[in-house]
């Protein structure tokens, strides 16, 4: 007779909900009865053209010596993140996506009884890490989808850690500039740490020099990732940047070989791949004008992005998104994010958008005009 019983499982984890990810394309193919390669999958933030080749080339160098376990200390890795960023090894920890340095930051100053604190339509994640360890999420109005970052000074208590910053935002591709980030800090009491999430940095044109803040030492965690730019979601690598007397605390809270041989090897390679990097931009800046355009010409509300992907306002977004689905178009409901009328998409190739304005006309019932992708683009 199978055992039941368990020991009492922590009162906090009764109310968390798990992370809604987008739906996987082979998921959709079996439900629906679709050709997985006709799916469309704007769902992820993925990179719409791909791993970097350069990536590729050394993921399968290192398949050949999959037997033998990764560096540890992923010493070659951090090494190229800290030249390439200007600052030290001792600075740099890495992570199983940057979703774990969040919850290395969890380990490390979370109790039950402690708050951190978010904007109200932020990356869902910063509240799922914060339950998990018993503390209190508080979620602070952003008017106009913004941060409101000298509100989020006010909700500063004894019991707050951690501050969650994410630039540009996830979901709504909103960000922070330089004078905002540097007022905040300034103003930021001695017993909170800010975490800087920019996971889609290399999708700004500006984007402000937050490691300023761990070269000076302040308490600052900046968080990036090499699954966007890169595209290297699949592999799970990210990492953070703080200052030593933050990261040694990290670096005891990880997990001995968090960072895959491949992953590492993979990131390692991509750092240097910048045509890569750049041609992954340029794809997103057009694909992202195009969606904008489309939207305005349709009398869609959206939230301009300075990210891969746009938030919009259709309606009954989970009924939209189920339209959507049985098109082989797979996009982000945002329910989960408190906006039930909204639905995120990912930029995607100048095909894949044209699939995507195509299905969404047809989806609303109304016809809609579709900008027409640049030569260069296609």
């Amino acid at each position: 007779m199978q055992n039941t019983e368990l020991p009492p499982v922590n009162a906090w984890l009764r109310a968390l909900h798990p992370y809604e990810t987008g739906k996987p394309i082979d998921e959709t193919a079996r439900e629906l009865g679709l050709d997985p390669a006709r799916i469309v999958k704007l769902a992820s933030n993925e990179n719409p053209i791909g791993p970097s080749p350069m990536a590729l080339a050394a993921m399968r160098d290192a398949a050949a010596i999959a037997h033998i376990y990764p560096d540890g200390g992923g010493y070659h890795l951090r090494r190229a993140i800290a030249q390439a960023n200007g600052v030290s090894m001792e600075n740099v920890v890495l992570g199983n996506g940057s979703n774990e340095i969040i919850e290395l930051l969890g380990h490390c100053f979370l109790t039950p009884g402690a708050e951190t604190i978010a904007a109200e339509h932020a990356f869902v994640v910063y509240k799922l890490m914060s339950e998990l360890f018993g503390a209190r999420c508080i979620e602070v109005p952003d008017p106009g989808f913004r941060h409101d970052l000298r509100a989020m000074l006010r909700a500063i208590t004894p019991a707050t850690r951690l501050v969650f910053i994410g630039n540009p935002n996830n979901p709504t591709g909103t960000c922070i500039d330089q004078d905002e980030l540097d007022d905040f800090m300034e103003r930021l009491p001695a017993h909170v740490v800010a975490i800087i999430d920019e996971a889609y940095r290399e999708f700004m044109d500006e984007p402000p020099d937050s490691l300023s803040y761990v070269r000076d030492g302040r308490s600052a965690v900046v968080m990036r990732t090499f699954s966007k730019s890169q595209g290297l979601a699949g592999l799970r690598i990210g990492y953070g940047v703080m200052p030593a007397h933050i990261a040694q605390w990290l670096q005891r809270a990880r997990q001995p070989f968090n960072a895959n041989a491949m992953a590492q090897a993979a990131a390692l390679a991509a750092i240097a791949d910048t045509e890569h990097q750049r041609r992954t931009k340029a794809i997103v800046d057009e694909g992202r004008g195009r969606l904008e355009s489309f939207l305005s010409g349709a009398g869609i509300q959206f939230v301009p992005s300075s990210a891969n992907f746009v938030l919009m306002k259709v309606g009954n977004g989970r009924a939209v998104f189920d339209a959507l689905l049985r098109k082989g178009v797979i996009v982000r409901p945002m329910d989960g994010y408190k906006l039930p009328d909204w639905i995120r998409v990912s930029i995607g190739t100048p095909t894949q958008m044209d699939t995507f304005f195509e299905a969404l006309a047809q989806a609303l019932g109304r016809p809609m005009i579709a900008p027409t992708a640049s030569a260069t683009a296609k």
